[in-house]
């Protein structure tokens, strides 16, 4: 078998395979792409009008590409990725081997061809997911009054909710365990979250419909230690579910991450957008799913501001939800005090806040705000 001669960025005798610059067209290219996507994030910083234009137009292109290419593969191409990475960094070191790294010129150069190739990930960001961190916020697009939360509101969110979750509950099977019973399989609620978005995206037309296929995460067991229940990972165009957890709080992660999918960017309004989806849902286990999620939401807040008044609306839930929420909390045991937790939350928090969340972590809690809003102005 005849080898193909291996490419020497090292040296200068193949100047028809790289710049004068030393390095091969390619890392130009990517370089250049890195710069034309910076400027492009920066005016999406500086032009919310800009941003949601990007958003739902181009970047929605991207994203649906991405989804596309990914939807046939029935695991997570992104935890395949990951799990190669060590595969990954031996290869690295192997090609900068390769390169030629006999001298500190040679080995920046292999260096700066890396750094190339990694630029990808962040043009792959800014492309498909980064600059719906600067749109208009969600309260303004639905029409809400946002505003200060009183315990009062809260209460009254509360107690609202409770009603949905009870209602919603009769229709529910609960087993032995205390958790509800999802009464299909992840295909099927994969296809009962697409009908809902389906009726959400007709109603807004900022939330870009998108067919796609939730991937659950093989190593979910493992990845419960971090307190992560699914991610979009936005260089695959994947919504990756941990479904290690219970189905109820699955159901909520899933209308989560296919959020961000269709390109909400911001923690706190891929929450909201969930609850809109799954209240939207002609399906009452995912209806549930969405009252109940929410209601422990705006409860840990209401719990927060008046403990007393927690415990009374708490008091007010049917006997089969205080059993899950109380199966939940035996369930989280095992997985409540680890060190792998505090690791992504802060890695999480970081990158929120470079992404313009000045919360970080705790903006996830913030659909509270949205949802007293959003109930003060059905009421």
């Amino acid at each position: 078998m005849r080898r193909l001669p291996f490419v020497d960025f090292g040296r200068a005798k193949r100047s028809g395979k790289r710049m004068p610059g030393g390095l091969p067209l390619f890392s130009y290219i990517l370089f250049g792409l890195a710069a034309v996507s910076g400027v492009i994030y920066l005016a999406a910083v500086l032009s919310p009008g800009f941003a949601a234009w990007f958003n739902q137009g181009i970047a929605a292109f991207f994203r649906w590409v991405l989804a596309g290419l990914t939807n046939w593969l029935p695991v997570s191409f992104a935890e395949l990725m990951l799990l190669s990475l060590p595969l990954l960094v031996v290869a690295l070191a192997i090609l900068l081997w390769r390169l030629g790294c006999d001298s500190w010129r040679a080995t920046l150069r292999s260096i700066a061809v890396m750094l190339s190739v990694a630029s990808l990930f962040f043009t792959g960001f800014v492309f498909t997911l980064g600059t719906g961190y600067h749109t208009e916020t969600l309260d303004r697009r639905l029409g809400l009054a946002s505003g200060e939360v009183s315990k009062e509101s809260l209460l009254s969110t509360a107690e609202a909710l409770v009603l949905k979750v009870n209602e919603a509950a009769e229709a529910v099977t609960f087993g032995e365990d205390g958790f509800s019973v999802m009464p299909y399989d992840y295909h099927g609620m994969n296809q009962r979250l697409l009908r809902a978005y389906e009726r959400v995206c007709a109603e807004y037309d900022f939330i870009v419909p998108l067919k796609s296929r939730l991937k659950p995460v093989m190593l979910s067991h493992a990845m419960s230690y971090t307190h992560i229940t699914g991610v979009y990972s936005y260089f695959t165009g994947e919504a990756n579910i941990n479904v290690y957890f219970p189905s109820y709080t699955v159901v909520y992660t899933a209308a989560h991450e296919l959020a961000h999918q269709r390109g909400i960017a911001r923690e706190n309004e891929a929450n909201f957008v969930a609850f809109l989806v799954t209240e939207a849902s002609d399906d009452p286990y995912v209806r549930y799913c969405g009252y109940l999620n929410l209601f422990e939401y705006v409860s840990y807040a209401l719990y927060t501001a008046d403990s007393e008044a927690y415990r009374e609306v708490i008091g007010q839930l049917a006997p089969t939800v205080r059993g899950e929420l109380r199966a939940y909390s035996d369930f989280f045991d095992e997985f409540r005090d680890s060190t792998a937790a505090d690791v992504s939350d802060a890695v999480n928090d970081t990158y929120l806040k470079l992404n313009g969340s000045e919360a970080g972590t705790a903006s996830y809690g913030l659909v509270v705000d949205l949802a007293v809003a959003y109930f003060a102005k059905s009421n």
